[in-house]
């Protein structure tokens, strides 16, 4: 092997070369960029010689060809989007993984006004004078909730961070054992308190807590009484909590403790009449006498990724000057997007119906019935190599949203006649735009719950090109 190590070639000679210009053309790149790549390329070559891993049965081996064509695809890797559009086939409306949400069309447009242009972001136009980001939501949020007042952080998390360290800093929170609930990436509520310099004090058990075990918690150094919607997971059998009236009665009495209810999911949307979960609406958890509420922007509500605070203008103008506000803080971008989200909430059902999330949701199984079996018979008509029949299914919500919750549903169950189902899903991962299924068993199936009626010629275009 170490014959061939003398025949690479030397960067400044692969300089000279034709196909160096070439590539500086064909990919907008300056001669630095392309030496780099040419650079990185020749020492990964010659690292798979050392180590012995590279076959060379050619007795003069065209290295040169060899490394141009490496670093072409170098190239075209590195300028592919990182962040890229995903054809989401498995059937889970909120796809933590695939970005949650998608926004509809009037927050895209108008986020995508504001990117392109100034905005009375923090000014006054009437006035002529500097103004508050706060301000260009909180009207809108408190009609949505039938809040006093109400602002916007960078997501759920920051929004408990601040509320915890802004109201309970060095006092005490009373939260129940069965909700101290651990969320995606390792956030638990035990330890965004402890970062927040919150005292945590723990009542109940894991199943049961009850209101006297609260009542016996309150002291002179209690701050805030918690309450932890469980969201994420589902407690059954020999439970008992504690109602957030029942609790919110209980502070009433206690009048320097916030009652604080971290809702996570968030809906403003009554799911519940089309017999989908029992998510409670923000709306309802309000009325019930809370302090303060916080939920996720791009959760159930269906817009972009936001933590929002709602609750007694007290405690939110105290939250507004604290410190953090400023280090949590959404950008116009977000803010356009949301604005656009809460108007459909206030424009009546058929604005609502916009929402891609609550219309993906509250969709019926018929409709997606139809849809498949149009995917189906495309397929079938412009290809041999795949077995395809339509199947009931369910279909999830997803993005720790009601769970155990599943939604009828119909999937296409495909299996291609030499490929294994794991072959057949990577190369689907490959295709552009990527399309991701699930699989069960030995079939790859796509649940057209999530799938857009815009998307069914790319998505029949990356089946024929992954035969």
């Amino acid at each position: 092997m170490k014959q061939y190590l003398r025949q690479l070639p030397a960067v400044h000679e692969l300089q000279k070369d034709p196909r160096f210009g070439s590539l500086k053309t064909a990919f907008n790149l300056n001669s630095t960029q392309l030496t780099e790549f040419l650079q990185r390329e020749v020492g990964n070559l010659r690292q798979r010689m050392l180590a012995e891993e590279l076959l060379i049965e050619e007795a003069a081996p065209d290295f040169t060809g060899q490394l141009f064509e490496s670093a072409e695809t170098q190239i075209r890797l590195w300028q592919e989007d990182r962040l890229a559009r995903v054809i989401n086939g498995t059937g889970t409306v909120l796809h933590t993984n695939l970005g949650r949400s998608r926004l509809s069309d009037a927050a895209i447009a108008h986020a995508v006004r504001t990117a392109a242009n100034y905005s009375n972001l923090e000014y006054r136009l009437m006035e002529g004078k500097r103004g508050s980001r706060h301000d260009i939501i909180e009207e809108l949020l408190m009609e949505a909730t039938g809040a006093e007042a109400a602002m916007v952080v960078n997501n759920n998390a920051a929004a408990v961070f601040l509320i915890l360290s802004a109201l309970a800093k060095q006092q005490e929170v009373i939260v129940s054992r069965g909700q101290l609930v651990e969320i995606g990436g390792s956030f638990r509520v035990s330890s965004i308190m402890e970062e927040s310099g919150a005292h945590l004090v723990e009542v109940g058990t894991t199943n049961k807590t009850h209101l006297f075990d609260y009542e016996q918690a309150v002291g002179e150094e209690t701050a805030m009484i918690m309450k932890v919607h469980t969201s994420n997971f589902k407690m059954i059998g020999f439970t008992e909590t504690v109602e957030t009236s029942e609790l919110a009665e209980l502070t009433g009495k206690h009048r320097e403790v916030v009652f604080y209810e971290d809702l996570g999911s968030g809906a403003l949307y009554d799911f519940k009449k089309h017999g989908i979960g029992d998510e409670p609406l923000v709306r309802e958890v309000i009325e019930s006498g809370v302090d303060l509420i916080s939920f996720s922007g791009d959760k159930l509500l269906g817009g972009p990724q936001a933590g929002l605070i709602a609750g007694k203008k007290e405690l939110i103008d105290r939250l507004k000057k604290h410190q953090l506000a400023r280090v949590l803080r959404v950008d116009k971008m977000t803010l356009a997007a949301l604005e656009e989200t809460l108007k459909s909430y206030l424009g009546g059902p058929e604005k609502i119906a916009e929402l891609p999330t609550v219309r993906d949701i509250i969709r019926p199984a018929t409709d997606i019935k139809i849809q498949a079996q149009s995917f189906i018979s495309s397929v079938q008509s412009n290809s041999k190599n795949y077995h395809i029949e339509l199947q009931e299914s369910t279909s999830q919500i997803g993005g720790g949203t009601m769970p155990g919750v599943e939604i009828p549903t119909y999937i296409a169950a495909i299996a291609h006649l030499s490929l294994s189902a794991d072959q057949l899903s990577i190369r689907l991962r490959r295709a552009k735009p990527a399309i991701v299924s699930r699989i069960q068993g030995e079939q790859v199936c796509i649940d057209f719950r999530t799938i857009d009626h815009s998307e069914m010629e790319e998505l029949l275009a990356g089946f024929l090109a992954s035969e």
